[in-house]
């Protein structure tokens, strides 16, 4: 558990750090910056470069229903956790890929395919 979430500091995060990323049927996800900007699409809704209403929100509406969102935003902290710096011992990749029910896959894949992940 030591890897979720560092307490150290904790009331010195600017509210920038984090993103709320928000499902069609109204569930919402807050997950940190650089995870959201693993994938590209979030990446260029966030950008501080552009006057989004994401980006001066910091939150990113996602049509896809919330079992869908939540699997790709698990996905992406995965894949931040096991890409960063530091060894990693061996990653199975069934560790993940067996955390995905069947009914869900389909949609899943569009998610992914349109969030650039």
């Amino acid at each position: 558990m030591s890897n979720d979430i560092q307490m150290n500091g904790a009331g010195t995060e600017k509210r920038d750090d984090w993103v709320k990323i928000t499902s069609s049927d109204g569930y919402s996800f807050l997950v940190k910056r650089s995870v959201a900007a693993i994938s590209g699409t979030l990446k260029n809704m966030l950008s501080e470069d552009s006057s989004f209403r994401e980006a001066i929100a910091n939150t990113c509406p996602i049509s896809e229903r919330a079992a869908v969102v939540e699997k790709v935003c698990e996905y992406m902290s995965f894949k931040a956790y096991y890409e960063g710096p530091g060894s990693k011992e061996g990653v199975d990749v069934n560790e993940f890929t067996e955390r995905i029910p069947p009914e869900v896959a389909l949609e899943l894949l569009l998610a992914a395919d349109y969030l650039e992940v």
